[in-house]
């Protein structure tokens, strides 16, 4: 394992706010992505800060969050980690800190309004000793989100705390007595530039960030980032590459070599993110903007190797097709299809590009997928008003509804190769009706295909559209890739 203590990870530098009797220290571990801070100080509160603090410099709106936890018992119960937004690193400058103390589990939202006053709270009364923090500016408005892992975000607003727009924000330590250090632990820790709120839909774009994660212990990674659009990343060739969309190609990521090629799909450059490897990944199929059809999203089969044209399924004329599955003995596709002046699930054979209609609904079918023993058909259809996961046969009969959420609009359920797990995107409730659009705070979660357990989440993201809109888990049904987006 290498640790390099001289990198600093994403933060710019680290400082002992108010010059506490005993010297911090951070280190970076860059193979798991994790920060170990160790703190003094007397106190974070009341006109003055002792603390260590690992920052960066921000302008304007932000969301940062880390999973954190301190690495022992500690010494006094009112030692404090958490995020910080700082004017200046003067130990009495104005601030606003989203702290957890690790005595009682205490979690409050704290803040100095001007140079030297005193500081005041916010008390959320609802997590104990939480280990996701979350910690948002909108203008002068500062939003808290707290978890235990695994559950829904607990929200405090502050309102009308007038911090610099260049502010320093990072993580920092406190151990509430200054003859102790203490030491904690932070983890998926990701630093978020929004979307302008005006922006315009699918034509203003953000940057991405792709990620990879481990299913049962939430461990996520960053792999690369990038100012493009990227979007729905397959995991293929025996785990050891990504295939994902960006500006109408495909691109293909080596972990080997760090290095992302161009896929070759012929005159097939207008792709959406709707790509699609059979079981085997014999076959790809696309989903292509197809000029000839008035630029309608139409469906193709071609070789992965790239080596020859895609050939087209779908037919000119019948309406827009976004591929979704195929089927494990690569002879029958599934797609979403606007047949009738609606949405609904459709498939074709392959060879004879004979279509068939699965589902027949007044309002959205969408993200289908065959289970690898090909019995089922997973999806989400709003037809009982929320987006839900549904299951069908492979034949479209006997429709099951899975999820029966109000909290969240569930989307494009993975199944696991080993056939046991579901993974999936939960968007907030306040979306459109019908919609999964980009930039928003979702969740991804899992649920069991046997329905013993209820969904649970396994990660809290900034992101939505093209997020996680095809299967992409890993061979050994451990992992999955996705992505997210900053700015």
């Amino acid at each position: 394992m290498k640790t390099e203590t001289a990198s600093l990870g994403i933060f710019e530098n680290r400082i002992d706010i108010g010059n506490p009797k005993n010297i911090g220290d951070v280190s970076y571990n860059i193979d798991t992505q994790e920060y170990i801070i160790s703190g003094a100080g007397s106190n974070v509160w009341l006109v003055r800060d002792e603390c260590q603090y690992l920052y960066t410099s921000i302008q304007g709106d932000f969301i940062v969050r880390a999973h954190m936890k301190f690495k022992s018992k500690g010494i006094d119960p009112h030692r404090k980690i958490g995020w910080m937004v700082r004017n200046n690193l003067s130990d009495n400058s104005p601030e606003v800190h989203a702290s957890i103390h690790g005595g009682d589990g205490l979690t409050a939202l704290q803040y100095r309004r001007i140079d030297g006053g005193d500081t005041e709270q916010i008390v959320e009364s609802v997590d104990k000793l939480p280990d996701v923090v979350q910690l948002e500016r909108r203008g002068n408005d500062y939003y808290m989100s707290t978890a235990n892992f695994g559950e829904p975000f607990v929200t405090t607003k502050l309102e009308n705390v007038p911090l610099k727009n260049e502010a320093f924000v990072g993580l920092f330590v406190c151990s509430h007595n200054e003859d102790v250090i203490e030491t904690a632990v932070f983890s998926n820790v990701r630093i978020i530039k929004p979307v302008d709120p005006n922006f315009e839909p699918y034509r203003d774009y953000i940057g991405s960030v792709m990620e990879t994660m481990n299913v049962e212990t939430g461990k996520r990674k960053v792999l690369f980032t990038s100012a493009h659009s990227l979007q729905a990343p397959n995991w293929v060739n025996d785990d050891k590459k990504l295939v994902y969309n960006s500006n109408g190609y495909l691109y293909s990521y080596s972990f080997e070599t760090g290095i992302s090629k161009q896929i070759n799909t012929g005159f097939a450059v207008n792709n959406n993110n709707d790509h699609i490897f059979s079981f085997d990944e014999k076959l790809l199929g696309i989903s292509h903007h197809n000029q000839d059809d008035n630029g309608t999203s139409s469906i193709y089969i071609m070789n992965p190797k790239g080596d020859s044209f895609p050939r087209k399924i779908t037919h000119d004329g019948v309406g827009a097709s976004y591929l979704h599955g195929i089927s494990p003995d690569n002879k029958t596709i599934i797609y979403t299809a606007n047949r009738k002046g609606k949405y609904d699930i459709y498939g074709s054979h392959i060879e004879t590009r004979e279509e068939f209609q699965l589902t027949d609904t007044k309002d959205l079918d969408d993200g289908s997928e065959y289970s690898p023993d090909g019995k089922y058909i997973y999806f989400n259809s709003n037809r009982t008003g929320n987006m839900q996961l549904w299951r069908m046969r492979a034949d479209g009969s006997n429709p099951i509804q899975l999820t029966f959420d109000t909290n969240y609009k569930d989307w494009f359920p993975h199944i696991s190769p080993d056939g046991k797990w579901i993974a999936f995107i939960s968007f907030p409730p306040t979306i459109a009706f019908g919609d999964h659009p980009f930039y928003q705070h979702c969740t991804l979660r899992l649920m069991p295909t046997d329905l013993s357990e209820k969904p649970k989440i396994i990660a809290y993201l900034y992101g939505g559209q093209g997020t996680i809109n095809v299967p992409s888990w890993s061979k050994d049904s451990k992992h999955i890739a996705f992505v997210t987006n900053t700015d």
